[in-house]
């Protein structure tokens, strides 16, 4: 009786499908030791400043957190040269762009993004029952000219990914710049900038420069990645104060605990930790890079911290056989491309690992690429 008076589109949802943890595997499988390559975790740990930070916070947890999050937004306003009113935070940056889709979603609204893109931005349609908009991308990554050909009336929010999960791509600054000179001031621009602290490319366009000129814009970013923070889930938002104030009014109380407020405020000042970060990310994507090339694998070439790999059949083949020999890959049917597998960036001996594990089972499968 009860489950009929849940709305109907909340059986149409398919829920949100993490990586799986190593735990897990090694437990299910019999195994001592397994590599995780599959999240786009930072595989040089916390940030050490962060880790100091927690540790002097961890006698203070029978204390409710501060719930405006007050000293991380006055060090982000530090940081980025913002008004501290320009900075919402969230458990994750997930938990921003579902806060978007409470805050701005009306029945008949529709939202507009890319196919082949991060699921949070369906999933946010989806917890709504709104419809949501996919272009296809254009050699895999967004064709913004395309997607705002696709604007109508209706469109109340667009999610854009630069770079893109999963396929690790990014949009230029002047596609960038003559897309949202055309998004209409009644549309909310969701510039999501998880893997920006990598991107190396001197066209890639930095989200809040733009914020000054267009108040229809949100940026994300986090600290789970570059900073190494994942577990402890803070992301953060980047807009006009009056849409900051929008989305402060739809959160949760306290949805930033003590522990990630502490240890975020900790990790911005650890700059060496971020330098090495980006270091190791440049040799182990090399590696990458170099690797599927020699072997004539088709992958995509990225400028995030994983890299897309293109298979001649499903992800899950290949997924399964890695598992089994301790690596811990993500197959990529959620993200719409079920003929491939994503790669985390490991460190110099996990990429050397997965390399050979992944020739083994790619050539065991008959060269199995197209």
């Amino acid at each position: 009786m009860l489950l009929e008076n849940v709305p109907a589109h909340i059986f149409r949802i398919k829920p949100y499908q993490p990586g799986k943890p190593v735990a897990e595997v090694k437990r299910e499988l019999g195994l001592e030791t397994v590599v995780k390559m599959a999240s786009n975790e930072n595989p040089l740990g916390p940030s050490p400043l962060a880790v100091q930070a927690i540790g002097r916070k961890i006698t203070d947890l029978n204390y409710y957190p501060e719930d405006s999050s007050y000293y991380l937004r006055q060090k982000l306003s530090e940081k980025l040269s913002i008004d501290p009113a320009m900075i919402c935070l969230g458990n994750g940056s997930s938990e921003i762009i579902v806060n978007v889709g409470r805050a701005f979603l009306k029945p008949g609204d529709e939202i507009l993004s890319s196919e082949k893109s991060f699921v949070m931005y369906y999933l946010c349609g989806a917890y709504m029952d709104n419809k949501v908009v996919q272009v296809p991308l254009k050699d895999y990554r967004f064709d913004l000219e395309a997607l705002a050909e696709q604007i109508t009336p209706a469109t109340r929010i667009i999610f854009i990914a630069n770079p893109n999960n999963p396929t690790g791509t990014y949009v230029a600054q002047p596609a960038w710049e003559r897309f949202i000179s055309r998004v209409p001031p009644g549309t909310l621009v969701v510039l999501d900038e998880a893997y920006s602290e990598y991107v190396p490319a001197p066209d890639y366009p930095d989200g809040i420069r733009y914020l000054p000129d267009h108040p229809n814009l949100l940026v994300l970013r986090t600290f789970s990645k570059i900073y190494g923070l994942a577990g402890i889930r803070v992301g953060y938002g980047i807009g006009a104060p009056g849409l900051i104030d929008i989305l402060n009014r739809v959160k949760l109380p306290f949805n930033n605990n003590a522990l990630g407020q502490e240890a975020a405020v900790a990790a911005l000042d650890d700059t060496e930790f971020v330098t090495r970060s980006r270091e190791v990310n440049r040799e182990g994507l090399e590696f990458m890079h170099d690797f599927f090339s020699r072997h004539e694998i088709p992958f995509i070439p990225s400028v995030a911290n994983f890299v897309a790999v293109l298979l001649s059949g499903p992800g899950e083949d290949v997924f399964n056989r890695m598992q089994r020999l301790g690596i811990i890959v993500r197959p990529l049917r959620s993200f719409g491309i079920p003929d491939a597998v994503r790669v985390t960036v490991g460190q110099a001996e996990e990429n050397r690992l997965f390399a050979e594990t992944f020739l083994r089972v790619w050539r065991e499968a008959g060269g199995g690429s197209r």
